[in-house]
């Protein structure tokens, strides 16, 4: 065999075991290609695994959730006053001739409303949200079967934007409860209603923020946000994880000034709820406890003026008489850190804490006073209004030049006090003027605000006032405020 045919010869083996590897790594890489995405795996900390096909999408996991949801439709009747005022015409002499001097101006007008609900026991149990069936004299629930109930409400609680209704059923789909305290952001959820009323509609996000407040949509508020889809119709829906495990009920979206959702959408995460529903179902309302405090957040500004490293915990700005908070001790400026060993972040947080703890209950307080922290022990009373567990207050702002420049104020009369709906016996000194663009401008004192005390110590009259200031020498100023029987703390910059 020549050297051409040994080179033939070899060349053609090397390209035979070329192709066979070839081949061989091919299928191989083929079928790694073909299972790789197959499956997601979700491995949770139990050990667990919930497998969801790439293909079918959260389809196994809707397809049970789907039979819980339910369409909710209510009815209100409202008396209408002076005539219809949608149809202004109707009192118009002219317009009336033609209807006779029979006719009568329809006294009643019928609003509806739909809204979504989640199915929580087999016997008919459904939870919502209460502006759904707010006000209701009828409420009707139509299940994902094409069944039709007549629902009565059990109870209601408006703090939390929450009800419970039950409707005449058995051996119902339910959506388990899951654990909301675990859900974090950036996991998957699923939102489940009936938008616009076109339908039971799933749609899917992520958790976009836990915790949200200060929205002012509700009196308690813990939201969970979400990018998934949430429109009008949604409310009282289902928002679950992957798991399908009910994590929040969709309650409330932004909408930038427009009538649809915008990504932005609030759910009442299922621990709050959970604690509603079997207070409602138990007694048929909602009972909390109650301190007796007013608080307000600690700005920066106010954590150093009290001597703190850091902005965290509730500042006090008012102890209610004979409350429990007094007869525990809690004072004005005292801050608030800890409850039962739960870290408290800031006012919000122990309003919430607090709201969720039964009357009757003692409580172990961890407060900030005179720098160093010390413990109380305080028995929660039944809250007659939620509202009064927390009221908000001026904070500190930015600003230049002495503490009280462009400030102007008066000694407190009895008869001011009484003209700003405060005790006669209220003690201070009443600011009549606030210069604009003045550090206590900026820092949101206002006219008709009553001075109490300035850096903790109390003001009688404008000479006390004067002197506590001339001691201050130009220093930030640390002020108790009253307004309109509110106290709250406000630092005036320097």
């Amino acid at each position: 065999m020549n050297e051409l045919h040994v080179r033939r010869w070899a060349a053609a083996i090397f390209v035979t075991v070329a192709i066979l590897a070839g081949g061989l790594v091919g299928s191989l890489a083929t079928a790694k290609t073909h299972y790789a995405p197959a499956m997601f795996v979700n491995t949770h900390p139990s050990g667990s695994a919930t497998g969801i096909s790439f293909e079918d999408g959260f389809a196994n996991v809707v397809s049970k959730a789907l039979p819980a949801v339910v369409n909710i439709s209510s009815t209100k009747t409202t008396k209408i006053a002076g005539g219809n005022p949608a149809l202004p015409f109707l009192n118009d002499p002219f317009f009336r001739q033609f209807f006779g001097r029979g006719f009568q101006m329809p006294r009643e007008q019928r609003e509806h409303s739909l809204g979504s609900g989640v199915i929580v026991t087999s016997d008919g149990y459904i939870l919502t949200n209460n502006h759904v069936i707010e006000g209701a004299s009828d409420i009707e629930v139509a299940l994902s079967d094409r069944r039709d109930f007549r629902a009565k409400l059990v109870g209601a609680d408006p703090k939390t934007d929450l009800a419970v209704i039950k409707i005449g059923a058995s051996g119902l789909s339910t959506l388990p409860m899951g654990d909301s305290g675990k859900v974090r952001v950036g996991q998957f959820v699923l939102a489940i209603g009936d938008p616009f009323g076109v339908g039971e509609t799933v749609t899917m996000g992520i958790v976009s923020a836990k915790g949200r407040g200060g929205l002012g949509i509700e009196d308690y508020e813990d939201f969970i946000q979400t990018d998934a889809a949430v429109n009008p119709g949604n409310s009282g829906g289902a928002l679950m994880n992957v798991d399908g495990e009910l994590v929040g009920i969709n309650t409330a979206i932004l909408t930038g000034g427009g009538n649809g959702n915008a990504g932005v959408g609030f759910a009442i995460p299922v621990s709050m709820a959970r604690n509603v529903m079997e207070q409602i179902r138990k007694s048929g309302k909602v009972t909390r406890g109650y301190l007796g405090v007013g608080v307000q957040p600690l700005t920066p500004d106010l954590a150093t003026a009290f001597g703190l490293k850091e902005n965290k915990g509730a500042l006090i700005a008012q102890v209610e008489p004979d409350s429990p908070a007094a007869k525990a001790g809690l004072q004005k400026g005292d801050v608030i850190q800890q409850v039962n060993g739960q870290a408290v972040d800031d006012a919000r947080a122990l309003t919430l804490l607090i709201s969720q703890m039964s009357p009757g209950s003692a409580v172990k307080l961890t407060v900030w006073r005179n720098g160093k922290q010390q413990d109380l022990t305080a028995t929660l009373g039944e809250a007659p209004n939620p509202k009064t567990q927390a009221s908000g207050g001026n904070q500190g702002g930015g600003g230049t030049g002495s503490a009280l420049e462009g400030v102007s104020v008066d000694n407190l009369t009895p008869d001011v006090a009484q003209q700003l709906n405060l005790s006669a016996s209220t003690k201070g000194v009443v600011v009549t003027d606030v210069s604009d663009g003045s550090p206590a401008a900026d820092a949101g004192l206002q006219r008709g605000d009553v001075i109490q005390e300035v850096n903790h110590q109390p003001v009688q009259n404008v000479s006390d006032m004067n002197k506590i200031l001339k001691q201050a020498s130009g220093k930030q100023v640390l002020l108790l405020v009253n307004r309109g029987g509110n106290s709250s703390f406000v630092v005036i910059p320097r």
